[in-house]
């Protein structure tokens, strides 16, 4: 069975992440993400994708307990590569990518709706960046992107604090396009992905393109650089420190090592 449903209607692709209790981006979830993408890509009856999650969040984060089974530095610096490929695939799609975010979206859950074109969200979602609280940093390219949508400031204060801002403070940072009442979410981001799909198919594959020239190679330089401090911490006694308190449920107690 897999964590992932696909559904279509109206030229309009709905994926649902379905991975209780808290949508966790496991590797195997991340790769059935990328493996829907590679189907849609040549799907002609698809112009238009909405990316939700079910349940209580759209995605909580990554899948801590998995982080247990990896060991080296350079293991974790390619888990986070291979999160950074597949989340780089979505925003270079040719055809425009919705999150409709509820609940919480954070962590790896925030990096993969940053991913996408559009962020539609419920009013009281939280979002945020909270790895700096297990004693970790970002891996799929996260301390590269929100920088680009909340300003340096405020990218700095939500990775440092790990505080999540709610939906509507996400409009109001440039996160997110608009928040909506929960049960109002999810028909206002299938309502726009239906306005997105009656558009030219051609042309809007070339606006994604243009989008995505705005980057600078910079940015490429800082996702690798991402991925080789995310595995470097990994090995640190802080991270194992993080992880296992996050996994016991009690305050971590960071030592600097």
């Amino acid at each position: 069975m897999g964590f992932v449903t696909k559904s279509i209607e109206d030229r309009v692709a709905v994926l649902t992440i379905n991975k209780p209790p808290a949508n966790a981006l496991s590797s195997a979830l991340i790769q059935e993400i990328s493996s829907i993408f590679n189907e849609l890509e040549h799907d002609e009856n698809v112009r238009a994708i909405v990316l939700k999650g079910d349940g209580r969040f759209f995605s909580a984060g990554a899948d801590i307990k998995e982080f247990t089974t990896i060991n080296t530095a350079d293991d974790f610096a390619k888990l986070a590569e291979n999160g950074q490929e597949i989340f780089e695939k979505i925003e270079k799609f040719n055809k425009p990518v919705i999150a409709s975010i509820h609940g919480a979206a954070l962590g790896g859950g925030l990096e993969l709706a940053m991913a996408c074109h559009i962020r539609y969200v419920a009013d009281n979602a939280k979002l945020g960046l909270p790895e700096l609280q297990l004693g970790l940093v970002p891996g799929f390219a996260g301390s590269q992107r929100l920088p680009r949508y909340v300003g340096m400031a405020k990218a700095a204060e939500m990775l440092f604090t790990s505080e999540p801002i709610s939906g509507k403070e996400a409009v109001q940072w440039g996160l997110a396009n608009a928040a909506f009442p929960e049960e109002e979410l999810h028909e206002a981001s299938i309502k726009l992905a239906k306005k997105i799909a009656a558009k030219s198919p051609l042309a809007l594959s070339k606006a994604i393109e243009l989008l995505n020239y705005s980057k600078h190679e910079n940015y490429y330089a800082g996702v690798k650089k991402e991925a080789d401090s995310f595995g470097d911490i990994f090995v640190s006694a802080d991270a194992k420190e993080g992880i296992s308190a996050f996994i016991e449920k009690r305050q971590p107690q960071f030592t600097g090592k």
